[in-house]
């Protein structure tokens, strides 16, 4: 199985759970996820790449697609985009915004 495969089933769950929520009204402000997925996703380059110039990890090259952000491979970026578009539809859903 390659990182996209794997990478794939997490994207699309979120994506899946998103869409629902969407669908029944619930809204998470637009420019909140743009700012926190920014954010998320430079630092997911700057650690990964760290991590792997550091010898803490490695990938099979044959499982890759190819291209880097740094020394971090794209697939390796589906996981923060996964948990961007997840965390704060659950948040919303289980009322993280109650007015208290």
């Amino acid at each position: 199985m390659t990182y996209l495969v794997l990478s794939s089933v997490f994207l699309a769950i979120a994506v899946a759970l998103g869409v629902f929520a969407a669908r029944r009204g619930e809204r998470v402000p637009f420019l909140a996820l743009v700012a926190g997925g920014l954010a998320i996703l430079a630092l997911t380059a700057v650690f990964d790449t760290v991590m792997i110039a550091a010898g803490l990890f490695t990938y099979a090259d044959a499982h890759l697609l190819g291209p880097r952000i740094g020394l971090a491979p794209i697939e390796d970026f589906a996981y923060p985009l996964a948990a961007v578009i997840l965390l704060p539809t659950l948040w919303f859903r289980w009322g993280g915004n109650d007015d208290r």
